[in-house]
This record gives C-alpha cells, structure tokens and sequence, in this order.
C-alpha cells in the first residue's frame, strides 16, 4: 500500500502523558478528600474523554455519587487547564517517525480524544507548531472516538483518501476508530494498553517501537499482525 499520510492518537501513542493525566486527577479527587490513584490504575481508566476518565477514577475510588461526578468535571479541567503538560514528553523514536514520513512526502495528522484547545496545546507544547498538518480534538461537530468524524476530518483535511491512511493507535477505542474511519489501524505496544487488548482488533500492523514501521515502510519487514 502507498500510503499518503499517518494519523496518531495523542496520549498513549505520540507522548507519554501519564504522568499529567494522574496529577491532574488526584489532585481534583484530592478536593473531595478521594484518591490517590496510581499510574498503573490510569493507563486502564484514560482514552476515553475526560468525562469518562473522570467517572472512572470516582468508580475507582468507590465514589458513585452523581453529584460528585458533576461538580468534579469543572475541578478537573481547571487543574488540567493549568497543568497539562506536566513532566509531558514524545515517546523515544517519534521524532525519527515523524521525519522519516516527511522524507517520505506524507502529510501527518493528531486526532484526540482531548478537548480540541488542550490537544492543540500539548502538541505545540511537545512538538512546536509546524510538525504536523492539522489536530483534531473533540469539539463541536467532532464526537471523541471511537466515532470516525476526526480522523475523517483529518484526513479531508489533509487531502488524503482514508483508505491511503495509517491511523495509529494505543489501545481498543483507537482500533475502533482507525476501523470505522476505512483506516489501517496500526497497535502501539509502547502505550497505555497491551498486546492482547489491540491484537483483538486486527490491526494491520503491531508494533513494538516506532522503527519497526519504519522498517515496514522500508521494505525491511513484514506486516506483524
């Protein structure tokens, strides 16, 4: 397949964000004297939306009050507002990813499940404001995956087909979208999940490190299902 352009989840698969998505959470169940919870319990409650993530860590916690879950949302996105890009980094090989499909000709893309003004941010944060043609976050008009409206908004925007799309991706709700959207789906095991929860989907390609697509795209290796 001649692919014209690469879509990458953010948290997960283009930087390790754990250490911010904890922080901010304790410190917001911190204010209703819950919590804390550990990095492990997040990589298993984030990648669905904050909403979600925050109804997660209340459950975690054994908080099911309603009243707590909605009073908590504004609290959260005022610390994550403020704290975003705490201890936030790009995971070892996106860099050499990211230059090699530019060597290549092909267009790059972030779609998110963040809201859109926070996803724009971490990825200038991380990566400046040229590396990548255009980031989707969720936003009016933009549901959060696995509804395919950003990573087809992407990849229109970018003038490229879906079909001659990678979509990548950390755990199921990513394998989700990049198969709704007509996408190869590609599973990063450098992420929040493991193999087996994004081997269940059927990926085109699994990968262990960011060079093993490059290799795949060198002709170097075979497809790792």
């Amino acid at each position: 397949m001649d692919y014209g352009a690469m879509i990458f989840d953010l948290d997960g698969t283009l930087v390790n964000s754990i250490h911010a998505l904890t922080y901010c959470t304790n410190k917001s169940l911190e204010r209703f004297g819950l919590g804390p919870l550990s990095e492990e319990q997040m990589m298993t409650i984030v990648g669905d939306g904050y909403k979600m993530q925050m109804r997660r860590s209340l459950a975690a916690c054994k908080d099911t009050d309603p009243a707590h879950y909605e009073a908590i949302l504004p609290v959260y996105m005022e610390i994550f507002g403020e704290n975003c890009n705490y201890q936030m980094h790009a995971y070892e090989g996106i860099g050499e990813l990211l230059a090699f499909a530019r060597e290549k000709g092909m267009k790059l893309a972030v779609v998110s499940n963040k809201p859109h003004a926070q996803a724009v941010k971490t990825v200038e944060y991380v990566f400046g404001t040229d590396a990548f043609d255009t980031v989707v976050g969720e936003r009016e008009g933009i549901p959060k995956k696995p509804d395919p409206r950003g990573a087809l908004e992407a990849a229109k925007e970018m003038g490229v087909a879906p079909e001659n799309c990678l979509y990548f991706g950390d755990t199921n709700t990513d394998m989700e979208t990049g198969r709704n959207a007509g996408m190869d789906t590609v599973g990063v095991l450098w992420g929040f999940r493991g193999r087996e929860e994004l081997a269940a989907f059927a990926p085109a390609y699994l990968i262990e490190s960011p060079w093993d697509m490059i290799r795949i795209l060198s002709g170097k290796a075979e497809e790792n299902h």
